[in-house]
């Protein structure tokens, strides 16, 4: 049951999309399930990552930290994936997520999802691709805010 869970998350989780049937077995397999109570914390800003989660179940709360901090929002999508940054890269988390209600969510670690990409040159273009069109879109985001900012001076 706990291994259908991770799987299924996997299936829907949108960054995962980049993974064969295969390596999201794998990943589901070196997973991790966590139950997190209502207001328990999953990391704090600042924390250095080892991997992401994966929305199962519940609610969480993002609340940006630091200078420029947006506002707090809600994720409450099944298979939404949280820090998929931190499936590559070792940063401090500009974030402190906590659960809202009782959240069941698949912790993916980057040791695992890492291997898979050395294993595989396709799947390290793709996650390559998917960061570039991520990034992308985040800026994308932010140019009309910079417009703005400029015509305000």
């Amino acid at each position: 049951m706990i291994r259908d869970d991770a799987a299924e998350a996997l299936a829907q989780a949108e960054f995962f999309d980049i993974c064969d049937d295969e390596q999201k077995r794998m990943l589901a397999f070196a997973g991790d399930t966590r139950l997190f109570d209502a207001d328990s914390v999953l990391y704090q800003a600042g924390d250095m990552p080892d991997g992401a989660y994966v929305l199962i179940s519940g609610t969480l709360r993002a609340k940006p930290e630091g200078q420029g901090a947006g506002k707090p929002y809600a994720i409450s999508e099944p298979g939404s994936v949280v820090s998929a940054m931190a499936l590559i890269l070792a940063k401090p988390r500009p974030v402190t997520i906590s659960a809202v209600t009782e959240a069941y969510v698949l912790f993916v670690p980057r040791s695992a999802f890492l291997k898979l990409v050395h294993q595989s040159p396709e799947l390290a273009q793709r996650a390559v691709a998917r960061i570039e069109q991520d990034l992308g879109n985040y800026l994308g985001t932010l140019q009309p805010i910079g417009r703005r900012m400029k015509s305000a001076e």
